[in-house]
């Protein structure tokens, strides 16, 4: 198996990139807006690589958090709110910011399980500081690592509840980035003191199942190597500190924060300690570059997959999508918010 999740370049298959999967076998797939028309559709596509597999349990998963991001997109699909919102409601309500979360989590969760998604890039845990870039922004859940656990955990509950898995990003902290890692590289001056703050919410939530890092270089732990790519802050930070022993993704390796081709990227991080890597662009002449320099994944990597599809549940009947919509809807309007 290749430890790679591949992205698909659009609403079906081609014919290489099914004879690629079939010969590669990734540990599962990214979608994105160009792969998401309608839910007949995405219901296909994701049958089609389950049935490449020959295994109903696969990570097919996507990004949708809510506000501004968001792959599936109305009319098709429902609008949800960014974490902002719910943060909002905390500074009020803490109990129903809390319900309110998991009621939108297990309405959105259902609309991904009804095509086959299984694996949703989200709750981000990250903690914004001031003067921080927004490309983490109104997605936080909050400032305060007690309430970004609490909401946190409340989505990762009522992803459960639908049968789809979280995924808990960005180790070991997004929040104090001043620009874009999809442009280049945040260096992050705060001391290893200063830096505990950061790894609190993760700390709280090293339970979960599969998470993700960050593309940032933290000189504290290591000057030289962003956090993707670094042996110190994976084994030292995130499975050390973190205590986090869960399914480690990498961030799209493709951002412009890594330097260097695709492939050998892709072998950094795999050396570094990371299980898988994201690979999000589907151009063939990456994913095969990955494939080839990449081509076992390890077997403390693979008890790890086994462990997250294992966490895999059906969908109960008895959830009513309409029903969970009105109970956030009437949470956030009770203390004047609005989804």
């Amino acid at each position: 198996m290749t430890p790679a999740i591949f992205g698909i370049g659009g609403p079906s298959l081609t014919a290489d990139e099914r004879a690629f999967f079939a010969e590669a076998d990734p540990a599962g797939y990214i979608l994105f807006g160009r792969n998401c028309e309608t839910r007949a559709q995405v219901r296909a596509l994701t049958e089609d690589l389950r049935g490449i597999h020959g295994r109903d349990k696969l990570l097919i998963g996507i990004d949708q958090e809510g506000g501004r991001v968001a792959r599936m997109k109305p009319p098709e699909w429902s609008a949800f709110p960014p974490g902002a919102v719910f943060d909002r409601l905390y500074q009020i309500a803490p109990a129903s910011a809390i319900e309110a979360a998991r009621a939108n989590a297990q309405a959105l969760a259902l609309e991904l399980a009804e095509v086959g998604i299984t694996i949703d890039f989200h709750p981000p845990l990250d903690l914004p500081q001031p003067g921080a870039h927004d490309v983490i922004g109104d997605r936080a859940l909050g400032h305060e690592p007690m309430q970004v656990a609490a909401l946190g955990r409340a989505i990762l509950d009522g992803f459960g509840k639908a049968g789809v898995l979280g995924c808990i990003k960005h180790m070991p902290g997004h929040g104090r980035s001043v620009v874009d890692t999809h442009k280049e590289m945040p260096t992050v001056t705060a001391s290893a003191q200063e830096l505990e703050h950061d790894l609190a919410p993760f700390i709280r939530l090293n339970q979960a199942p599969v998470g993700m890092t960050g593309h940032l270089l933290f000189p504290a732990w290591d000057a030289e190597r962003p956090s993707t790519l670094s042996p110190i802050v994976i084994e030292e930070i995130i499975r050390g500190k973190i205590g986090f022993d869960g399914l480690l993704l990498t961030d799209d390796i493709d951002m412009e924060a890594l330097d260097g081709t695709i492939p050998v990227r892709a072998e950094k991080a795999i050396a570094a300690g990371c299980d898988v890597v994201t690979n999000c662009w589907a151009r063939m002449d990456d994913m095969t570059g990955i494939a080839e320099r990449c081509a076992t994944m390890r077997a403390a990597s693979e008890a790890r997959l086994d462990r997250a599809l294992d966490a895999l549940g059906g969908v109960p009947e008895s959830f009513d999508h309409g029903e969970l919509i009105a109970k956030r809807d009437a949470l956030l309007a009770s203390v004047g918010q609005a989804a």
